[in-house]
């Protein structure tokens, strides 16, 4: 008989009462039951703090005021007591500073997305990060669905021939009407600079368009030609994105993001364009990815364990045989496997394998900063560069 592995021990900063990606978070981190929560310090809000951990099973005691006090307070428990990975579901502003104070005191970090504020930010988190010895993970949910990594499997294989156009697309309506007047939260942070960054719509669902992209294209975008659009009277930051992409291989793409297309949901959608075929795969169906060969009839690959056409790294991430549909959080939950595994595995940081990290954070900040610029200015193309800050 295998021994059982113990459970990883994992705080939160972060994803209090009300907050939809912390317990989000929490469930896919408990799917494969490969985590246990310990501790928190879960909102500013002294009652909404101590509510989510009573509700969560925490002692008082481990539930903290903030998260300076639970870092100093963690690094002072036994080793087999204390947290060993931080998860941040903050706002923005904070994902750096708190991940740069995490890993200085030891802990693993696995930060919601953008990594940082900003690239200068960024840049100081990357060069901590290699300071220490722990593992850096980000949250980019799309990256963990099988299908996407069968897209990639087979782009990489030529079964597409090569590469030639990308669209992507990620149009959202949740933010048609100006909510943040109204009083909601999660509209009210992300349209203020201070704790959003720079970027709006960009920043929060462009930078996963962008990254599916290269992703499964396995190109760097190089060069942009972007377009922003606020279209809300009395929003500080962009709501529309629409940019041209030169890619790596001569592969030219288009890039729409926007959270005012109205009615909309989170249709997330990626089609790859080579000489011999084609491949698109859509978030809201997650489980399908349809290939288009040349002279030849479309056909539709669908998930499922024991399916023996699909590639190995898609079927390592599923868990239900076929027709039982497996969504965001089973995505989610396979960046969570793949960082206990490391964890377990004791490999030693940065980069943890099949999890998004900081290089995939420095390539979205870069993204956010070029189409700022890009639009400012009167350069046709502004190329996506991650040495440096560009604002």
């Amino acid at each position: 008989m295998n021994p059982v592995a113990p459970k990883i021990r994992m705080g939160f900063v972060g994803g209090g009462a009300g907050a939809f990606i912390g317990q989000a978070h929490r469930q896919a981190a408990g799917l494969d039951g490969g985590f246990e929560l310990v501790c928190g310090a879960f909102s500013r809000d002294p009652d909404n703090n101590r509510e989510t951990g009573g509700v969560l099973g925490l002692a008082a005691s481990r539930c903290y005021h903030d998260w300076q006090q639970m870092l100093d307070a963690e690094a002072l428990l036994p080793l087999d007591q204390r947290m060993e990975l931080l998860v941040i579901v903050t706002p923005n502003h904070l994902h750096a500073p708190i991940a740069s104070q995490a890993l200085k005191a030891g802990f693993h970090v696995f930060s919601e997305k953008p990594a940082a504020l900003n690239l200068k930010q960024l840049l100081v988190l990357k060069d901590d990060l290699q300071g220490s010895r722990c593992l850096y993970g980000l949250a980019h949910t799309y990256l963990g669905y099988p299908m996407v990594w069968q897209a990639r499997e087979m782009v990489r294989s030529g079964v597409i021939g090569q590469v030639r156009k990308v669209f992507v697309e990620y149009p959202q309506g949740w933010l048609s009407q100006d909510l943040a007047a109204r009083g909601n939260k999660q509209a009210e942070w992300r349209d203020d600079p201070a704790q959003s960054g720079l970027g709006g719509c960009i920043g929060d669902i462009g930078t996963h368009a962008f990254s599916l992209a290269e992703f499964v294209v396995d190109q760097p975008v190089q060069q942009l030609c972007a377009a922003l659009g606020t279209h809300v009277p009395g929003r500080q930051l962009d709501d529309d994105a629409t940019m041209l992409l030169k890619m790596g291989g001569d592969v030219s793409g288009v890039l729409i993001a926007s959270q005012v297309c109205t009615g909309e949901e989170n249709p997330l959608k990626l089609r790859v364009y080579g000489d011999k075929g084609a491949l698109e795969w859509r978030q809201e169906e997650p489980a399908s990815l349809i290939h288009r060969a040349f002279d030849q009839p479309l056909r539709i690959l669908r998930s499922g364990i024991g399916q023996p056409w699909l590639c190995e790294a898609a079927t390592r991430r599923m868990r239900l045989p076929a027709g039982h549909p497996e969504g965001y959080l089973e995505a989610m939950a396979n960046l969570y496997g793949d960082f206990a595994r490391a964890i377990r595995g004791r490999i030693e940081g940065p980069d943890v394998p099949g999890v998004p990290g900081i290089e995939t954070g420095l390539r979205g900040m870069a993204f956010i900063e070029a189409a700022i610029l890009n639009h400012r200015g009167d350069a046709k193309w502004t190329a996506v560069q991650t040495g440096e800050s560009l604002l």
